[in-house]
């Protein structure tokens, strides 16, 4: 069978979570290009604080690896891999090659986890940097929707039949408020991250008391001065190995959390579209379907769905991964958050990119609504009628049994006939409801069947969501045009 194309990218399998769907940013902050870049970085830390605690190392030392950092020798790093089955000592031997001078004092001290888990949790944090300000743009877009939409009656929907009125707006109001709650979450997991730092082999720092001849408060400087560093302000004080595989399971918590309420979004969505009242984003020469060319399938929203469930089923492996550890850290860990880490990231980044896409560009149908409205409102209108005939003078249950017969012979009509309600044509045309016949248009004008919907939409946009938007206004100007 022969390829098209160059190259072997075709020869094997490629995660279209990568290839397909992700930003370039979040794509970069799992590459083995930034993992290994950020091992070098941390060796330069270690070093550059060993040194200033009054190790042997040189200036010329910490020069020559600041000069190599980003000087990567992938095809060597993998060969000594392979020899060494070890993946740390191959890129200390890698990057020793490259820097002679260095190489005694590079990773001293440390244990595989001192690059490994460190920059894991490096990419957690710059991970959720990435996400939060999509997260916000897209709390921003639908927020404008709300507002613009904030008193347009529409119909409600409970156990998916016919409810009261409620407006568009309002009910993008209950999506803006689980969203709220997902930015939130992720603020917290972010900001309770803290670093590994320089613990040791089984967390007891016996290696660097070794180092500094039983100077322990220069380890617990060594620690600080390398947390810092990173950019953390915290350091956990007590580790295994690794820190506390719990900390994986707060962060992919909230990142599944933020996975079900992009499907609900999304799920009500395509209900709205099956209805015509509501539709995503449609490009001018998009095909919505292979064999129907009429079709406008709310394809965005079905990959937000889609991918959602694979963000939530994520969060299964942290807490299996966790639960299993055995002391002070087992092996089995590694294999698995390789793949559940950078996924669940991947898979945030890029429902939140479609969601934002689809946000921009919400079209609604003001005149389907409309009609869907006016063939349920008659029956809504019911208990309106009822008490404004008890106003000018008539009985309650008498009015209620009159409402009941005609009601369920509308009824009758539009299930058993197909025909449109015409509750309203049989109170006109029945003389008991002579006295309120000039009062009907009144009685069923949807804007009387809404509440408070309106100024509940103004206070909640006000009270809750600017305040939760302010510090991301330097980041709100982006927009999102989808790529294949």
């Amino acid at each position: 069978m022969r390829l098209s194309g160059s190259g072997d990218e075709f020869l094997k399998y490629r995660s279209p979570l990568v290839s397909r769907y992700a930003s370039k940013e979040m794509a970069f902050n799992f590459s083995d290009r930034k993992k290994f870049t950020i091992w070098r970085t941390l060796w330069i830390y270690l070093a550059k604080s060993e040194k200033e605690l009054g190790l042997p190392i040189t200036d010329a030392q910490v020069s020559e690896m600041e000069a190599h950092v980003e000087d990567i020798d992938f095809a060597m790093a993998a060969e000594e891999e392979r020899k060494l089955r070890h993946d740390v000592m191959a890129h200390v031997h890698t990057f020793a090659n490259c820097c002679p001078t260095a190489a005694p004092i590079i990773h001293l001290g440390a244990t595989s986890c001192y690059v490994g888990d460190n920059t894991d949790l490096i990419m957690l944090r710059d991970g959720f940097d990435i996400l939060l300000p999509k997260l916000a743009r897209v709390i921003d877009r639908l927020a404008n929707f709300a507002d613009k939409y904030a008193d347009l009656p529409t119909l409600g929907f409970t156990h998916y039949q016919p409810a009261q009125l409620t407006t568009v707006g309002k009910r993008a109001c209950l999506w803006l408020q689980d969203l709220l709650m997902d930015i939130r979450n992720l603020q917290r997991a972010r900001e309770d991250l803290r670093f590994r730092g320089v613990k040791g082999t089984t967390g007891t720092q016996a290696s660097f008391l070794q180092l500094f001849q039983g100077d322990h408060d220069k380890v617990e400087q060594l620690d600080k001065m390398v947390t810092e560093m990173a950019g953390f302000k915290k350091s956990y004080l007590v580790t295994g190995q690794t820190y506390s595989r719990k900390v994986d399971i707060d962060s992919l918590s909230v990142l599944a959390s933020l996975g079900a309420t992009v499907h609900k979004i999304c799920t009500d969505i395509r209900l709205l579209a099956n209805l015509k009242e509501i539709e995503e984003p449609f490009e001018k020469e998009q095909i919505g379907s292979s064999a129907m060319p009429y079709k406008r399938n709310p394809m965005r929203a079905e990959r937000c769905c889609s991918l959602a469930r694979h963000l939530v089923a994520l969060v299964s492996d942290p807490l299996q991964t966790a639960s299993v550890q055995w002391l002070e850290r087992t092996l089995d860990d590694s294999a698995n958050r390789r793949i559940s880490l950078p996924e669940s990231f991947l898979t945030a980044d890029i429902i939140l990119s479609t969601l934002q896409n689809i946000t921009e560009g919400l079209v609604v149908y003001p005149k389907v609504i409309e009609r869907h409205i006016r063939h349920e409102l008659p029956f809504m209108a019911t208990e309106n009628i009822i008490m404004a005939m008890v106003k000018a003078g008539g009985n309650r249950q008498d009015c209620h049994e009159k409402i009941r017969v005609l009601s369920q012979q509308a009824a009758a009509v539009v299930k058993q006939e197909g025909g449109d309600n015409d509750l309203l044509a049989r109170v006109q045309a029945d003389p008991y409801f002579t006295p309120i016949l000039n009062q009907l248009d009144d009685l069923l004008d949807p804007k009387t069947f809404i509440g408070r919907a309106p100024q509940q939409v103004a206070r909640f946009l006000t009270e809750e969501v600017k305040p939760v938007l302010e510090p991301y206004k330097s980041k709100m100007d982006v927009k999102i045009e989808l790529e294949l």
